[in-house]
């Protein structure tokens, strides 16, 4: 018991302590929430594609997929949790490469959106009235 209690008191000193400012934010991911194989190979093609795209931190993505027997399945995209892509596949093969590319341009145009209207200062039509 003594033994724990110095290894976790060592540990916790050798550990510098977090504040709530200091906390650590995870960011750039792809979550795939699909369930099917066209919904994993539309995951597969547009993680790929957003690895190679630079400047993805402060940005999640997630991939959710809705099944529906017999008619197929939706695919929803959100970034940082704002719905920015839907798209159906049938039950037969469809462009999912295709579909793929059309996300990741969509991703990237909301991400150039968002960051330049940070960059900005979060100007909106209200405050100036154009």
């Amino acid at each position: 018991m003594t033994k724990i209690v110095i290894l976790i008191l060592c540990c916790s000193l050798a550990w510098p302590a977090l504040s709530e400012d200091d906390d650590i934010e995870i960011s750039g991911l792809v979550i795939d929430r699909t369930l099917t194989r066209f919904g994993k190979d539309f995951g597969f093609y547009y993680s790929s594609y957003w690895r190679s795209l630079p400047f993805t931190q402060g940005f999640n993505v997630t991939l959710y997929e809705t099944v529906f027997p017999q008619a197929g399945t939706e695919l929803t995209l959100e970034v940082n949790g704002e719905r920015i892509y839907v798209t159906h596949f049938g039950r037969r093969a469809n462009p999912i490469k295709e579909r793929a590319e059309q996300a990741i341009l969509l991703t990237i145009d909301h991400i150039a959106r968002v960051r330049a209207s940070a960059i900005a200062g979060g100007l909106s039509t209200a405050t100036d009235g154009f």
